[in-house]
């Protein structure tokens, strides 16, 4: 049997705690980080909510604009989180005209919206501006984004060209789905009651909750790797400045997508409606193309899957090698947005994986 070492041990731990305070002297000097730094226009303000424009920086331009729509939790600067690892620039590099419906900051007075203002209200009201102003867009929904632009594309069907749904969940209640189950066991009515608005901390704990360890305290022991390497921490900066930047939810639209989607399961089972018009998935006929992560913890490849045979036309599949967050920072997310533009041209195979 090998003794214990007992000296050994208090090299190791002092080696760490070196390490430690070296990776806290680098970030205490680093340069204040900056998220979303694509040059861009303001060119709506609807409300809380701002339409941008993001001219191309390629010739020839794509004559078709591409109207981007996020989630109503976080902020789209993920989208844009530094300069090399953004899918916005990269588009717009490959001569995409972009758009993006930035929700902004809901307050109390807003904590009467519900999810067709969303759909019908400010969506509508982007993608008849974008038309207005350059022509019919092609239309990107992202995570929960991706799920009010199919309310969209199936409410008002000709006014999109085509559909990009990005770690779209569509199936709310798949075995394997984390964040489904908690969803599904809270008392929403009484949450909105006692809240007003959601706020958004609440919701960063609970997503943390989901993978504790590895959303904790696993990428504090890798910042102790990078304690020598500047560029990688500042990288984490800018990924904790997101994740902090949390916005709260309007009340009633958070209840009913939780009550409509995950604990009712409606675009499966259908029977939704918003404004009295039923939201039937069979009427998208514009062609699809729907993006989703293989190693997903919040929306996992099942619960995205289903969307082929929901939609009433072609719906081709990009399978990314990574996670939630990694389809838009990681490496090798970078090749994500270039098969997305092949496929926006026509060009693209469909069910193609994109590792790098």
């Amino acid at each position: 049997m090998t003794a214990f070492d007992l000296t050994a041990l208090q090299r190791e731990l002092a080696a760490f705690q070196t390490r430690v305070q070296q990776s806290l002297v680098t970030l205490a000097a680093l340069p204040k980080v900056e998220l979303g730094t694509a040059p861009r226009e303001a060119v709506l303000v609807d409300g809380k909510a701002t339409l941008y424009r993001y001219a191309p920086t390629a010739r020839p331009a794509r004559r078709t604009p591409l109207l981007i729509v996020y989630a109503l939790i976080n902020r789209p600067t993920v989208l844009d989180l530094q300069p090399d690892r953004s899918l916005i620039r990269r588009l717009t590099g490959l001569g995409h005209e972009v758009f993006l419906l930035d929700w902004g900051y809901p307050d109390r007075g807003d904590r009467g919206l519900g999810v067709a203002d969303y759909v019908l209200g400010y969506v509508h009201r982007a993608v008849q501006h974008v038309t207005a102003s350059v022509g019919r867009p092609d239309l990107l929904g992202v995570c929960q984004g991706g799920t009010l632009s199919l309310l969209y594309a199936a409410l008002e069907p000709t006014r999109i060209r085509r559909l990009v749904t990005m770690v779209t969940p569509v199936d709310f209640q798949t075995p394997d789905n984390l964040l489904g189950r908690w969803a599904r066991g809270i008392d929403v009515d009484a949450l909105v009651a006692t809240c007003g608005n959601v706020p958004g901390e609440l919701l960063n704990f609970t997503f943390q909750s989901l993978m504790p360890f590895r959303l904790t305290l696993q990428k504090y022991l890798a910042l102790v790797d990078d304690a020598d390497e500047p560029d990688k921490l500042a990288n984490f900066l800018r990924m904790e400045q997101w994740i902090r930047d949390s916005p709260d939810q309007a009340g009633r639209a958070f209840a009913e997508f939780v009550r409509w989607f995950y604990q009712e399961n409606r675009l499966v089972r259908g029977g939704l409606q918003l404004e009295g018009r039923e939201v039937d998935l069979r009427r998208i006929r514009v062609p699809v193309l729907n993006v989703y992560a293989s190693a997903d913890h919040l929306v996992p490849p099942s619960a995205s899957r289903p969307l082929a045979g929901l939609v009433g036309g072609r719906c081709d599949e990009l399978v990314f090698d990574g996670g939630h967050i990694g389809i838009y920072v990681s490496g090798r997310a970078q090749q994500v947005p270039v098969e997305i533009s092949r496929w926006l041209s026509g060009r693209g195979s469909g069910r193609t994986p994109a590792k790098g």
